[in-house]
């Protein structure tokens, strides 16, 4: 099986893909669809679908596991990353694939044990989980790494 996992963002969209296989779990591809902060926002997020729908294309998930929202100090950018969100659901709605989603809680009690994990640690059992000899950059990219390892990982506990 084929996770996409998806950290949603405006300026950065971190995407991980994991193959789950008899061996275990592996890291296919991972990286960050980014925006060109000077367009206007609705070119950047049709920026965001069309990169998204690349991907999609190359890598044929099976499923997608997206990271949910939970909190902001910023109302601006509460409202950038939800539209960007937005965007993501849709992009994999018109693809027909099945759509989980996690709250950071979630992502890190599945890679951790631990539902408050520091970052570092959420980080490095990422890289040990998948198989990678460095921790993945940037952030954005391992937090969707992680986010495809606890989707699958919550598929084996069902």
């Amino acid at each position: 099986m084929i996770v996409l996992g998806l950290d949603p963002g405006l300026a950065r969209v971190g995407y991980g893909v994991v193959r789950k296989d008899t061996a275990g779990l592996t890291a296919v591809d991972y990286g960050c669809i980014t925006t060109e902060k000077t367009l206007p926002i609705p070119s950047r997020l049709m920026s965001i679908c069309e990169d998204l729908e690349k991907i999609i294309e190359r890598v044929k998930p099976d499923a997608v596991a997206i990271e949910q929202l939970f909190y902001f100090k910023n109302e601006k950018t509460l409202i950038a990353v939800s539209e960007a969100r937005g965007v993501l659901l849709c992009t994999c709605q018109r693809k027909v694939l099945p759509i989980s989603e996690y709250t950071p809680l979630q992502i890190k009690q599945a890679l951790t044990g631990d539902g408050r994990a520091p970052k570092e640690q959420v980080q490095k059992m990422v890289a040990i989980t998948v198989r990678l000899k460095d921790i993945p950059k940037p952030d954005d990219a391992s937090d969707a790494l992680a986010t495809s390892i606890c989707h699958l990982q919550s598929m084996r506990l069902e």
